[in-house]
């Protein structure tokens, strides 16, 4: 099993020809390239999963409004805690992350493109904008784009406002249009109804860049790893306690212990897989598979070492939450709030068994009546580290 480090292993990204992936998408029907994402299996690699080419073909089947026009948005709001990968493929393969944009725009018909960047990022714009003006000088953006006459399409940087909900892609778009980040009432969904009301695809960064490689190798290549619901490659983002931290390239349906032996994270006590809004897989349950159909992630692994606090580790992502909720649903708004007063009750000793459950029945609520992915998935971490690691946060209880 390969697993590259960025740091020391050249990635799948560093092999490919530049350019390669359009070249092969200019020669194909509209219908073609949207058939070989299909057969690929590629899902989106920001977290949600969704299948890359029926997302395509919805938008490529749905109809422009009067005097309006398709579009194509790369999620580049890179917020979950862990996560950095997109940074470090937005930094070495700018070009890359462009020409899977490209791509997009010629499967569905769009002609504009916004890349949604982290305000935090900003430092990158410099050269983002530098490879956008050249390749519009090399003829890959504008018109007649690689010589096919009447493909028109180019691209912009729009620079978010550090918010985490924006990382939901139809708070991106309220955004977008100069609105508060707030999730909108789904259907309609972007595919149909997005920006400005017209036809829009968001793809996060490697999905746009798994892309090209696609078009580039086949999609025969990319589905030949991975497993039968989780095909291809993923960009991990380890932090934490380990040895070797880093943006690794991995087969999707490693294990993690697989995973740990090479990051040098042995004796941990617990992983932390898809950042705050995953699951905590506890030491005893090591075998789980990095997937979409077991343990999910759009990226961050945070490695947990034996001396840490399972109650602190909870506490800092509840804050988080409590900071983060746009504040539009009473589940999350309220909810988030209150799992972290009980986490604060738990350090103080003060929580009962009874209210725990309590808590536990409040999680399962917001998991089922929140409005958007966040308030759904913000209660996974302290629902999993109860679980796991009951004894250890109620023995605050009998110790006082």
């Amino acid at each position: 099993m390969m697993i590259a480090d960025s740091k020391r292993t050249p990635l799948t990204f560093d092999s490919v020809e530049p350019e390669s992936g359009l070249r092969a998408a200019l020669a194909m029907g509209r219908a073609d390239i949207i058939g070989e994402i299909g057969a690929s299996n590629l899902r989106g690699r920001g977290g949600a999963g969704f299948p890359t080419g029926t997302k395509w073909n919805l938008a490529a089947a749905a109809r422009v409004r009067a005097g309006g026009a398709k579009y194509v948005v790369c999620n580049a709001d890179e917020g979950e805690p862990g996560t950095f990968k997109d940074r470090v493929l937005l930094a070495a393969h700018a070009d890359m992350v462009f020409e899977g944009m490209t791509i997009a725009a010629r499967a569905i018909g769009a002609a504009i493109g916004i890349l949604y960047l982290r305000s935090e990022y900003v430092y990158l714009r410099p050269h983002l904008e530098a490879v956008l003006a050249r390749r519009r000088d090399e003829h890959l953006l504008g018109a007649d784009i690689g010589g096919l006459a009447g493909f028109t399409f180019d691209i912009h940087v729009h620079m978010g406002a550090g918010a985490y909900v924006c990382g939901e892609e139809t708070a991106l778009i309220e955004s977008l249009e100069g609105y508060r980040g707030e999730p909108r009432n789904r259907p309609p969904f972007p595919v149909d109804t997005g920006f400005q009301g017209q036809p829009t695809v968001v793809n996060n960064v490697e999905t746009f860049a798994w892309v090209v490689c696609i078009l580039s190798r086949g999609a025969g290549w990319f589905k030949a790893t991975g497993t039968g619901k989780s095909a291809g490659y993923k960009l991990l983002s380890v932090s934490g306690d380990c040895r070797e931290p880093g943006v690794y390239e991995a087969p999707l349906g490693l294990t993690v212990a697989e995973l740990l032996a090479r990051v040098g994270g042995e004796g941990a006590k617990a992983v932390q897989v898809g950042g705050a809004s995953g699951v905590c897989v506890p030491a005893s349950e090591f075998g789980r598979r990095i997937a979409f159909e077991d343990a999910s992630t759009g990226g961050s692994i945070i490695v947990i070492g034996p001396d840490r606090d399972m109650l602190a580790v909870a506490r800092n992502f509840m804050e988080f939450f409590v900071e983060e909720s746009c504040g539009q649903c009473t589940p999350c708004r309220a909810g988030n709030a209150k799992l972290l007063e009980g986490v604060e009750r738990l350090e103080r000793g003060e929580c009962s068994t009874g209210h725990l459950q309590e808590l536990l029945a409040l999680a399962e609520t917001m998991q089922l009546a929140s409005k958007c992915g966040l308030g759904q998935s913000s209660s996974n971490a302290f629902v999993s580290i109860v679980r796991h690691f009951r004894n250890e946060i109620m023995g605050r209880a009998l110790a006082h």
